[in-house]
């Protein structure tokens, strides 16, 4: 299987750069990258959906997994975003159940979501999107058709808290210029 590396352009590469440099990062720092409380992290690592850091520090695969259930958050129901990736990875703690590492499932995820983020968005086309992707990571398997199956679910849910972003935004800015001309 094919792993993203810090030279290769892959999304998760300058998070790579910075974790390697550092031998692991701190949860301030996990928390400032990822935009979130520590409370937030620690709350997902009880509950069982991210792994335990090694000797208080954040490597690889716990920085995609955080970054991952963070893209997910504000378009899915945080319990089944942990059940989302217990589907495809197993227990957080135990790399030996998974289909594929979470730094290239992270990789996919966002090569997935750029390219059909402005296409026509339909099950369909995310899943020949995520088909070709995953194509370049791994010959084909039961596992591999079940991680394109999650994976449409969270290019979609992603997508859709994208639009809900806009939404709320594009919404704001009405009511402030109602307010204005008031």
């Amino acid at each position: 299987m094919k792993e993203p590396h810090p030279a290769d352009g892959s999304a998760f590469a300058a998070y790579l750069l910075m974790i390697r440099a550092t031998d692991g990062l701190t949860l301030s720092q996990v928390c400032a990258l990822a935009k979130l409380e520590p409370s937030t992290i620690q709350n997902w690592i009880k509950r069982g959906f991210v792994p335990h850091p090694i000797m208080k520090k954040y490597r690889e695969r716990h920085i995609a997994r955080i970054l991952l259930i963070a893209a997910l958050r504000d378009c899915m129901q945080i319990d089944r975003i942990g059940a989302l990736m217990t589907y495809i990875n197993g227990d957080a703690d135990d790399e030996q159940d998974d289909i594929i590492s979470d730094v290239a499932l992270y990789d996919i995820f966002e090569r997935v979501v750029d390219s059909v983020a402005h296409s026509d968005l339909t099950h369909e086309s995310v899943g020949e999107e995520s088909r070709r992707i995953l194509d370049e990571y791994m010959d084909p398997s039961p596992e591999r058709d079940r991680l394109k199956e999650a994976l449409i679910v969270m290019v979609i849910a992603c997508i859709a808290g994208r639009y809900k972003q806009e939404a709320d935004r594009l919404y704001s800015d009405l009511i402030k210029e109602e307010n204005h001309g008031k």
